[in-house]
């Protein structure tokens, strides 16, 4: 008999065509005697769908087509399911997949989402929602708001926005940042809420970041001029900063003095000025090389 396994693709995820994926992924699953079942997302009821789906079909894995919103929208849909999450990164920025070193080959992906064994990962929610890879608040969250209102795509798409949001960012906000027993007050343009450490671009912004090490880190930037957020943007930023703080810890809560813009996996949320976070350990079951 048959496995069964389900294939999430999200058609407009990086502005990308998915056609040779989807072909890849069908003849590799006949190659190997796999029955592919294949779900395009539309954005409406898709966590529904995806939970039918997978109560239909029993599949041991999943895989996902798409960047980071796409794999945790997966994560969602199965967090109380025993299932290995296969990826095949075709997002704007694939930072989940860049951090499991999974920027390869098709092939090389193909045989990694398909059959290759897993780690465990653990998991963020951030006011009960779920984060996989790197949330922040402040002036990346408003970078992805202006991304996602633009028309063009890709790494070109987030340089193009960078200047923009610099020039009408609000500017610095203050945080009250309760963990690990201690409460400290800090002056902040943008705080990274971190289960890893790359951003897609491949900077390092957290360099503590393990996925599957029960913490999670708070990355404090206080002061970040158009230089250094064009850094961040190209992945060059360097770390090492007397206006960088890094809390690493399994529980906190984030209080601002106004409602600041929030992204979570590359995608905007609206702005708060409460964020309860805590972490899920070992959650997640991820195809890895």
């Amino acid at each position: 008999m048959r496995k069964n396994i389900i294939m999430v693709v999200n058609p407009i995820s990086g502005d990308i065509d998915k056609a040779e994926l989807t072909e890849g992924a069908l003849f590799f699953a006949e190659k190997e005697n796999l029955n592919l079942v294949i779900y395009n997302t539309s954005g409406v009821n898709d966590i529904v769908n995806i939970k039918t789906l997978y109560n239909t079909y029993t599949p041991e894995r999943i895989i996902v087509v798409g960047g980071d919103g796409t794999i945790k929208m997966v994560a969602e849909a199965m967090e109380k399911e025993n299932v290995i999450v296969g990826i095949l990164p075709a997002g704007s920025a694939n930072g989940l997949a860049v951090d499991l070193d999974l920027n390869l080959t098709l092939d090389e992906n193909l045989k990694i989402a398909f059959l290759n064994d897993y780690i465990e990962i653990d998991v963020i929610t951030i006011n009960d929602k779920i984060s996989l890879h790197l949330s922040d608040l402040g002036l990346n969250a408003e970078l992805i708001k202006n991304y996602e209102n633009a028309t063009v795509r890709g790494k070109l798409g987030y340089a193009l926005q960078a200047v923009n949001t610099l020039i009408d960012f609000e500017g610095p906000f203050t945080a009250t940042i309760t963990a690990n027993n201690q409460t400290i007050n800090c002056v902040a343009t943008m705080i990274v809420i971190a289960n890893s450490k790359k951003y897609g671009t491949g900077v390092v912004i957290n360099p503590f970041g393990v996925m599957n090490d029960g913490m999670f880190e708070l990355v404090i930037l206080k002061n970040l001029d158009l230089y250094v957020f064009g850094q961040i943007i190209t992945g060059n930023m360097p770390i090492e900063s007397n206006d960088v703080e890094i809390i690493s810890t399994n529980q906190a809560v984030i209080k601002t003095n106004f409602p600041v813009s929030f992204q979570m996996d590359g995608e905007y949320c609206g702005k708060e000025t409460e964020y309860n976070v805590e972490i899920l350990h070992k959650q997640m079951k991820v195809a890895i090389q």
